[in-house]
């Protein structure tokens, strides 16, 4: 710094006295600092609050003159001095609206400016996360005397009320469970929005009961002649910002809303405790949606297996939702079932809840999501999603039945119930499957200590189950002996089913999906085991003719959570046609 400034300093600190000299100094002091960094020395005003600045008065309008980036940086400085928290806060909104004001003049520092008031944002809400109200609506607040209008702008349309945000970043992701974290840091602070679930609408039964939980992003805008302005917006139907003449990717975390989701979640509980009893899971069957259904979008539909639930598709659903390219063509359907009823019970089930979810989301029946449905299934979920893949034509009523349906004696409801679940065609819109570590050919340990244990404890309700031991009860001739024998010594459940030795599942295992349903076969396979495969499914037992590719990885049975094989999936998805 040249003579000529240092005099000018000395002037102005010989035209004050007290506080006046004091915050003079500090002016002087981040002048000498600037001038360090090559920047050059803001034009920064004093005032009695000590705040004021070119680019935001201090009732919070924006001023006439153009700001400058060392005034946004004087600004920030400015902020992490102050030690009264709200006066900060104010502090941190003024050093966010004059970067955006910067920004909107689009001149050579526009890009620094757009990162400051990122950053200042992102220091204005740890005051305004931890002291506004929990949830937000478009609103006005005072932060020190400075006006801060609140926009919630093109929030995602499933989030009902008052929104509460938390930062993406303090949602603990985990490793184990969803892989890597998808997250682009740009442009805005990335937060998680969330409410409760509306109940006002049908198709609020297909959002999950924890919460809605989507992206969000935040930054403050500032125009002349305006209060500045805190917006939130969804990043991922609204992935650019325009400022000026430019546009702006915005930071977005698609992994955090889906991570909070399932912090929140009873389901992997609910789903063992529904093996021996537990009622909760069957309260929440149903096919669930975590995005807004899409027309146009092609439905991946994932269903779990044997005492599971959706948890167990954390890392396919974070890659889909995180790969801009899938995202943008596919959307994810989970499925919630009971797993202690049969798998021909489960299946008919689960064929009821996607006709419920497309009776909501397309009642017309016309949309394009509708016929390239996409299924993914393990271990029993596989085999279930194979027989929606399939036409049983009569093979499984003649593995049950000696006589047809019209001479066996019964309630009509109960009647019409077992010819449905025997008697199916394949569902409509099928177009691709996966198959992960299923037991197409039944399980040996079904058949070792654990597996009878399993039988024994494994005990399914429901009016369905009710319903076949009326029609056993009243039909003793009407159906074959080796079914009656298996059924009073195994009852009927999801393991008794997966044992070849049942009749009808020995029979329905021969059922393999139509013409045009192209399906791949994804087995694990661990070193040393005496049957070769993930040591609760044969290799044999996963393996089905006509696949288009059978691929067998180091894994144990739980397949879903394997690098190679969730590469897979999101290749062929990424490939197709």
């Amino acid at each position: 710094m040249g003579r000529v400034e240092q005099h000018e300093i000395g002037k102005r600190a010989a035209s004050v006295s007290g506080k006046g000299l004091a915050r003079l100094l500090v002016l002087a002091a981040t002048a000498l600092w600037l001038a360090a960094c090559g920047i050059p020395q803001p034009q920064v005003k004093s005032s009695r609050d000590a705040l004021a600045c070119e680019g935001v008065g201090c009732n919070g309008q924006a001023g006439d003159q153009m700001p400058t980036l060392a005034e946004v940086k004087a600004l920030e400085m400015e902020a992490l001095r102050t030690q009264d928290r709200k006066r900060a806060a104010r502090a941190w909104l003024r050093c966010a609206a004059t970067a955006y004001r910067l920004v909107e003049a689009n001149g050579t520092g526009a890009a620094a400016a757009a990162a400051l008031d990122t950053q200042c944002t992102n220091r204005l809400l740890d005051f305004l996360l931890a002291n506004e109200a929990s949830r937000w609506t478009s609103h006005s607040l005072d932060i020190a005397g400075d006006r801060l209008d609140v926009e919630l702008r093109a929030l995602s349309p499933g989030l009902t009320g008052p929104v509460a945000f938390v930062r993406s970043d303090a949602v603990p992701v985990s490793t184990l469970l969803f892989g890597q974290r998808f997250a682009t840091l740009a442009f805005g602070v990335s937060l998680v929005a969330s409410t409760p679930r509306c109940s006002d609408r049908p198709v609020c039964r297909l959002m999950p009961a924890e919460a809605v939980t989507r992206p969000a992003t935040a930054w403050v805008e500032a125009r002349v002649g305006s209060a500045p302005r805190l917006v939130f917006t969804d990043p991922v139907m609204h992935s650019f910002e325009r400022i000026g003449d430019r546009d702006y990717v915005l930071s977005v975390d698609t992994t955090a809303p889906y991570a909070a989701l399932a912090n929140a979640s009873q389901l992997k509980s609910e789903a063992i405790w529904n093996l021996v009893g537990g009622q909760e899971l069957g309260r929440r069957e149903g096919v669930y949606l975590l995005e807004e259904y899409d027309p146009h979008k092609i439905p991946v539909v994932m269903l779990h297996g044997l005492a599971a639930s959706p948890l167990i598709w954390a890392r396919l659903t974070n890659r889909i939702q995180g790969t801009p390219a899938l995202r943008a063509r596919y959307q994810v359907w989970h499925v919630v079932y009971q797993t202690s009823a049969p798998v021909l019970l489960s299946r008919w089930r689960v064929k009821q809840f996607l006709d419920r979810a497309w009776a909501t989301v397309d009642p017309a029946g016309h949309d394009p999501a509708r016929a390239r449905m996409v299924l993914v299934g393990h271990s029993m979920g596989g085999m279930i999603a194979r027989l929606l893949s399939a036409d049983s034509s009569d093979t499984l009523w003649q593995a049950a039945a000696t006589v047809p349906v019209a001479q066996l004696h019964g309630r009509a409801e109960d009647l019409a119930l077992l010819d449905h679940v025997l008697r199916f065609a394949p569902y409509p819109g099928v177009d691709t499957a996966f198959f992960l570590a299923t037991p197409h050919h039944g399980s040996p340990v079904t058949e070792d200590v654990v597996g009878r244990l399993a039988s024994y404890l494994v005990r399914p309700n429901g009016p369905e189950i009710d319903a076949f031991a009326r029609l056993v009860k009243a039909n003793p001739d009407g159906f074959r002996p080796e079914l009656l024998a298996n059924y009073r010594e195994h009852g009927l459940s999801s393991i008794s089913t997966l044992s070849m030795t049942q009749p009808v599942s020995r029979a329905a295992s021969t059922l393999m999906p139509v013409g045009g349903v192209r399906y791949y076969t994804i087995a694990g396979s661990l070193p040393g085991e005496t049957v070769p495969g993930d040591g609760i499914v044969s290799l044999q037992s996963t393996f089905l003719p006509g696949a288009v590719s059978t691929t067998t990885v180091t894994s144990g049975h739980r397949v879903y959570r394997n690098d190679e094989a969730i590469n897979l999936i999101v290749k062929v998805l990424g490939e197709s046609p």
